[in-house]
């Protein structure tokens, strides 16, 4: 089976990114990709690059980190902390985006939610940030082209631990 749906990008307000796409897999399977650090390896990078790092201590007040080594060298790092898990239905973390010799800015605050209809998973990510020069700044980036890919390579991922 391939991957066939695309993730809808829509801003709720002037702070927030909703990002929204279906699965064709259960949400048990969706979330053991989203939260399993091997697993997270072969996707979270889509096509843009290698990840290197995938550190989940998926627990509240546990941490996660993201490296991933791009085309060219160019190395890219997130980090942050959970706040809330509920296991196979939701997830909120900070997200920090590691800038080297920049000091630290506020914190995003995703939400993530895995909700299940026959058997497909419909994920909801909820980006808050703290401004919204901030939120313009992550679209600004080109990151929704990473993130259909991402979210491609996840389908396909959960599909294959059927």
């Amino acid at each position: 089976m391939t991957a066939s749906a695309k993730a809808t990008v829509t801003l709720p307000t002037d702070r927030q990114i909703l990002i929204t796409r279906e699965f064709d897999a259960p949400r048990h399977l969706v979330y053991r990709a989203w939260t399993t650090p091997e697993l997270v390896k072969r996707w979270w990078s889509g096509h843009q690059g290698t990840m290197t790092v995938a550190e989940i201590d998926l627990r509240v007040g546990g941490r996660w980190r993201y490296v991933m080594v791009a085309e060219g060298g160019l190395e890219v790092a997130f980090h942050g902390e959970y706040r809330e898990i509920v296991p196979d239905e939701r997830i909120v973390h900070t997200e920090v985006y590691e800038l080297p010799g920049a000091p630290e800015g506020e914190p995003a605050l995703n939400t993530v939610t895995f909700t299940e209809v026959a058997g497909r998973t419909t994920l909801n990510l909820l980006v808050e940030t703290a401004t919204r020069k901030d939120r313009d700044a992550i679209l600004d980036s080109g990151m929704e082209v990473g993130m259909q890919e991402q979210l491609e390579l996840l389908e396909r991922l959960a599909i294959s631990l059927r």
